[in-house]
């Protein structure tokens, strides 16, 4: 670890640990800070952005890489307000004003730091939180909890929208958020993992997808389009995959069962004889009447986005005549992240870089990230 995040700690004559003292830690940094709802003309850079302070059960990280997600695009445009009935890449230049709704349905407090899925490395720790940590590279679990109440749906906030995220040299947050994990890949690869992968694995366990699946992929290109693929597969699942021809070479190599267009104009007729059981959905949009077309009969619709849109027309005796059973899917148990670094170390899992940004281009990688040219994930390096 570089002597200028050493930190110093002690421990009393019983060995109880008592006390760390930061050393050397610089009182700023460079940080990619939002200031409003808006365009991308909304983020700041700075370079003399306070670093946080730790609070007794929180550690400082030293980032080294964060991943982009579509929530840094919703939360930044403000699609997540009512207002919003379009595409997410259909509202370039944002919603203004600070009254359009986060993720949970509350304004969210600028200025404020985005980025939820970063790595870095431990370099302080306040008096409650685990010493064991200090000096090891951890992913971090972005879903914000009440570790005395960590199930409950109502106090959960996100890394990057409830409090300052990893678009920054540093960030502080709880201590049981962050996950040491042993692995060759590097910082950029392993910052492709907790945001998509958790979403993906979240949406599996609540539709309860097991071996005798047949699971329907929109959007199979993404950052959590590619990780359902895996995860899917992972779990003995068939998988079929939708994407842009252009970029079936990349989304074959995930092992999909079957590869098809992204917007077929009759998806009934491409699937042929394949029985769709779960449609895992990130999409929305157009297509949604024939993602729900083509589940059988008693089968299982799991949702955790709408990029395409999320006003959808809907014939409810689809639902009920099929005996559908429909999941809405946000907030991961705390158990998935130690799974997912789990699969990672066993080599279960691989990641699909897409493209690397210094974190000086966050606005260069967001528009990359919306122009959808290559499959993967796009990390931005502090």
């Amino acid at each position: 670890m570089p002597a200028e995040f050493l930190v110093k700690y002690a421990h009393n004559p019983i060995g109880k640990f008592e006390k760390k003292i930061m050393t050397n830690v610089p009182k700023t940094m460079k940080a990619m800070v939002l200031t409003d709802h808006g365009s991308m003309e909304r983020y700041e850079w700075r370079m003399d952005w306070p670093v946080p302070i730790p609070g007794d059960d929180e550690v400082l990280i030293r980032i080294r890489a964060c991943g982009l997600n579509n929530t840094d695009v919703n939360t930044r445009i403000g699609w997540y307000s009512k207002a919003v009935t379009g595409a997410t890449d259909g509202v370039a230049e944002g919603v203004a004003g600070t009254d359009a709704a986060s993720w949970g349905g509350k304004a969210i407090e600028f200025p404020r730091i985005q980025g939820a899925d970063a790595v870095g490395i431990v370099v302080a720790a306040g008096d409650k939180a685990d010493p064991e940590l200090l000096g090891k590279r951890v992913m971090v679990d972005g879903w914000l909890r009440d570790w005395n109440d960590p199930c409950n749906l109502e106090r959960a906030g996100y890394f990057g929208s409830e409090a300052d995220g990893g678009f920054a040299e540093f960030a502080k947050i709880h201590w049981r958020n962050v996950r040491a994990v042993t692995s060759d890949l590097s910082d950029a690869e392993l910052a492709t993992f907790s945001c998509s992968y958790s979403t993906a694995e979240g949406m599996l366990s609540r539709a309860g997808v097991t071996a005798d699946d047949t699971v329907l992929v929109p959007g199979a290109s993404g950052g959590v389009g590619g990780a359902l693929i895996q995860l899917s597969k992972r779990r003995g699942a068939r998988v079929v995959a939708l994407a842009s021809e252009s970029k079936h070479e990349e989304v074959a190599k995930l092992g999909p069962d079957m590869l098809l267009p992204r917007s077929p104009e009759n998806l009934d007729a491409v699937l042929g004889s394949e029985k769709v059981t779960v449609a895992a959905d990130v999409v929305g949009g157009p297509i949604w009447p024939q993602i729900i077309g083509a589940i059988q009969r008693g089968g299982r619709y799991v949702c955790s986005g709408a990029i395409a849109g999320p006003v959808v027309p809907f014939d409810l005796r689809t639902l009920y005549l099929r005996d559908l059973t429909f999941f809405g899917s946000t907030v991961a148990p705390p158990d998935v992240l130690p799974n997912i670094v789990g699969y990672i170390e066993r080599g279960e899992v691989k990641p699909v870089v897409a493209a690397i940004y210094p974190l000086s281009e966050l606005r260069e990688a967001q528009q990359a990230f919306l122009d959808k040219s290559k499959a993967g994930n796009i990390v931005v390096v502090a």
